[in-house]
């Protein structure tokens, strides 16, 4: 059971009618085509007993959730490098749902608000000498679904425990917490807000949305019922297990294959965590599609973002400050790993094993060449936004 399968089989009856943007069909395609003959692939043939089978490419789409392993695994070897010895923190910013109907008009312009609030209040706080008074290191990646796949837009820090003075000394944390997360609420809250009412300043993507008084208003209104809360969370164990924690959210996708269950002729069956445990969720196909093309993100729109002494302009003049003052080497240059690496460290050292002999490995022994078919009718493409 696959999102690809539902796709290809629910995806007639949902396109019908309906117009997706240029951004959606291109990930509509890729899902649908991965790991088939459509993009091509290749033969190989058992070395000892001449079994052979057909290996396709795949999509390498971020959306797809067949094709995230091999990113998160370059992604980690990366970001090794940048670990210093201290502890590290994880903390989520999460947007109210009363901004869901304005994200669903303006998702880039959300978004890129959205990053650019919590990584201020977090370069605010780390630059207050009662906090750390001096320059942090954390990176941020956006998640904007559920369980259930309705919207929740919400970013994911990994903030290291201290920071480094104009000085280039490392100072830590004093009081055993990073930063108090009701004082991060109020702040986060109160930056957002005046981040929105900048917004409706001619020329911005906003204004437009945000144009009409009382739809202002009502909304300022709504955002002032609760309090905005900055979830917090201290991961077990040393900065590598932190970092083998937060990969786990760097790569996911609204929702994997482990989680689909089945689907008949209408409906689509999933699994779903909740406060009282796991259940099974049953949602017309439709509406499936739907929730998941929510999270779709505007193209070339990066989900993971480094700031402080992570932000690419001067990371690696700023880790050697860093390291200096905590006095760490410099670790050695990452390797490319080779695919039979990666396999084996994935625990698919096995899959180059021929399963019908015991001594047979397979080999490559030809090249099948990839399809270009016609965009389906009923697969219209619209400008995007």
């Amino acid at each position: 059971m696959t999102l690809a399968e539902i796709f290809r089989r629910h995806g007639p009856a949902f396109l019908a009618g309906r117009a997706l943007s240029s951004g959606l069909a291109k990930v509509w395609r890729a899902i649908v085509a991965c790991r088939t003959a459509l993009l091509g692939g290749h033969v190989e043939t058992c070395n000892c007993c001449g079994v052979v089978r057909h290996v396709y490419h795949s999509c390498r789409n971020r959306h797809c959730p067949q094709c995230q392993t091999r990113a998160k695994e370059d992604w980690l070897a990366k970001r090794r490098q940048e670990l210093l010895p201290v502890p590290y923190f994880h903390r989520v910013f999460t947007l109210p749902h009363a901004l869901n109907g304005l994200i669903g008009q303006r998702p880039r312009a959300i978004y890129e608000l959205l990053f650019a609030v919590a990584s201020a209040t977090l370069s605010d706080f780390a630059a207050n000498p009662r906090w750390l008074g001096g320059t942090p290191a954390f990176s941020l990646v956006l998640h904007t679904w559920k369980q259930d796949l309705g919207r929740h837009v919400h970013v994911h820090a990994r903030v290291a425990g201290g920071a480094l003075t104009a000085e280039g000394e490392w100072t830590s944390p004093r009081r055993g917490f990073l930063f108090p997360v009701k004082a991060l609420s109020r702040v986060f809250r109160g930056k957002f807000r005046a981040a929105l009412s900048s917004a409706r300043s001619a020329g911005q993507p906003l204004a437009e949305a945000l144009a009409d008084e009382k739809v202002w208003h009502a909304l300022r209104r709504q955002l002032l019922t609760h309090d905005w809360v900055v979830y917090a969370k201290q991961p077990l164990g040393g900065p590598a297990q932190v970092l083998e924690y937060w990969a786990r959210y760097t790569h996911r996708v609204a929702i994997s294959n482990e989680r689909l269950v089945d689907r008949d002729e209408t409906t689509v069956r999933f699994r779903v965590r909740t406060t009282a445990g796991k259940r099974v969720l049953r949602l017309p196909a439709a509406v499936f599609i739907e929730r998941f093309l929510l999270h779709v993100l505007p193209t070339g729109f990066k989900r993971i973002r480094h700031y402080g002494l992570l932000a690419s302009a001067a990371k690696g003049k700023k880790l050697a400050l860093a390291r200096q003052a905590l006095s760490v080497p410099t670790p050695d240059p990452v390797i490319p790993a080779t695919v039979e690496d990666f396999l084996r460290r994935i625990g698919r050292a096995e899959y180059a094993r021929c399963p019908h002999c015991p001594v047979g490995r397979f080999v490559l022994t030809a090249v099948i060449l990839p399809q270009r078919p016609a965009t389906p009718p009923n697969l219209c493409v619209r400008a995007s936004p």
